[in-house]
């Protein structure tokens, strides 16, 4: 958690008066309020800033209300800061902070201000990098994705543009702001006009409608960001229902999960033109085409939740934890970007992980301890324990939450906020009838 925690950097002081002021790294001048910066969206959105939805409400609050500060300050939301803008990376992530914090009850900005910055972000190209404001923005909008190879990393930029128009959506739609969720609902969906039925995995598309040909799935780069088609068949947060209808139902998916990790670990060096140091870590990670040391993967082991198959993503999250983590100076699968690496452990040890933010919802895995508590700011504890649980019980075979039997793929935030105890039952054999229902799989655009 220590590690989780070094990023952001808090770039305030404290006046005489014990106000917090700042001089800003957009604008060049002194502000009164609160101010951060060391970090990319890109990494932190998936897991960084959810854990500090439950650890540090305040803080983050407060990080909300910055972020704001910060676009008045320079005319765009950040995306990677240090201690200005950087623009490195892709899509607009800032979003996905403001409309989680805004679903766990985080409100200290004002949502129409937030969804007005969006919407310049996403009808706009910035001065900086691929990021701050959209690369193929007018594009992505006419023809609902975007194209390669006039636009480097296309598809993965569609993909995550998606998600983000999720988030401007929900956000709108959870602050009863009819015009911005009516723009974004429009788009959110984008992510099926870059899957291919034919070959069964997102791929790059040309501007005239038709696939960019040469297509090999282990071939890094080109219409992808630090990764290859197996990585980005995933990255549709908002929708998993929605993937799973691509792809032909839930057998076809869970199928395709399964071959991942059985696929061989090789790569193709494609327009990266030599090995990159997130290949040589898939490689040595040796679980087929999971590269765990990087991020676009990272949430897909939790997906078999919404397939039918809970159990599998119990043995995964348990397994990553065990083969790539642990208190040696090897103890990284990859970069540590920013907190995201020991983010994903942090959360993923507690039994959850956030598939989704922007939502409320933490996907279930398997709790990686006997017992696990967390004592939140309001000053109540969530208590998470794991009966029996040792190396070899790493299945959920019942769970109860505050004394109810529980059987739902997911917690909510306010079940952890509200503090409580969390059980579950661990053994060495799958239940394979748990969790099973409709209600019991987390959160879809699509039902």
């Amino acid at each position: 958690y220590f590690r989780a925690s070094l990023f952001s950097r808090q770039f305030f002081e404290y006046d005489k008066d014990g106000k917090p002021y700042y001089f800003s790294p957009y604008d060049g001048k002194v502000h009164q309020g609160y101010m951060f910066t060391d970090t990319g969206f890109w990494d932190t959105f998936r897991a960084q800033f959810p854990l500090n939805t439950i650890m540090q409400p305040t803080m983050h609050g407060r990080y909300m209300q910055a972020m704001l500060d910060a676009q008045e300050q320079c005319g765009w939301l950040p995306s990677w800061s240090f201690p200005g803008e950087g623009g490195s990376m892709i899509g607009n992530h800032a979003i996905s902070l403001l409309a989680d914090a805004w679903a766990k009850g985080i409100r200290t900005f004002n949502p129409e201000q937030a969804l007005k910055a969006y919407l310049h972000e996403a009808t706009n190209k910035g001065p900086w990098g691929p990021a701050n404001g959209r690369h193929g923005w007018k594009e992505y909008y006419e023809l609902g994705y975007v194209p390669y190879p006039e636009y480097r990393e296309a598809t993965a930029k569609t993909l995550e543009y998606a998600y983000d128009d999720f988030c401007g959506y929900n956000l709108a739609k959870m602050t009863n702001n009819d015009f911005y969720a009516d723009v974004f609902s429009r788009q959110m969906y984008n992510y099926k006009n870059v899957y291919d039925p034919g070959t069964r995995f997102m791929r790059g598309k040309q501007k005239d409608g038709k696939w960019v040909p040469n297509f090999d799935p282990i071939e890094w780069g080109g219409p992808f960001t630090e990764g290859n088609a197996w990585h980005y068949q995933w990255s549709v947060f908002q929708d998993v229902q929605g993937l799973i209808n691509l792809m032909k139902g839930e057998q076809n998916f869970t199928a395709k999960l399964d071959s991942v990790f059985t696929e061989p670990n090789k790569v193709k060096v494609g327009t990266y033109g030599g090995l990159i140091h997130e290949m040589t870590e898939m490689v040595m990670a040796n679980l087929g085409q999971y590269a765990h040391g990087n991020q676009p993967i990272q949430h897909m082991i939790y997906l078999y939740n919404y397939a039918g198959e809970p159990w599998k993503a119990q043995f995964h999250a348990r397994d990553v934890m065990y083969k790539l983590y642990n208190s040696t100076e090897n103890g990284y699968p990859g970069d540590e970007d920013q907190g995201q690496t020991s983010s994903w452990y942090v959360l993923s040890a507690m039994g959850f992980y956030s598939v989704c933010p922007g939502t409320d919802q933490y996907v279930i895995g398997s709790p990686m301890f006997k017992k696990i508590t967390i004592s939140l700011e309001n000053g109540k504890k969530f208590i998470i324990e794991g009966n029996n649980n040792n190396k070899e019980n790493f299945y959920i075979s019942a769970a109860a939450l505050n004394g109810k039997t529980y059987t739902k793929n997911y917690i909510t935030h306010s079940d952890i906020t509200n503090g409580g105890i969390l059980k579950f039952e661990m053994s060495n054999k799958p239940n394979l009838q748990r969790g099973l229902s409709g209600d019991d799989k987390p959160f879809s655009l699509s039902k």
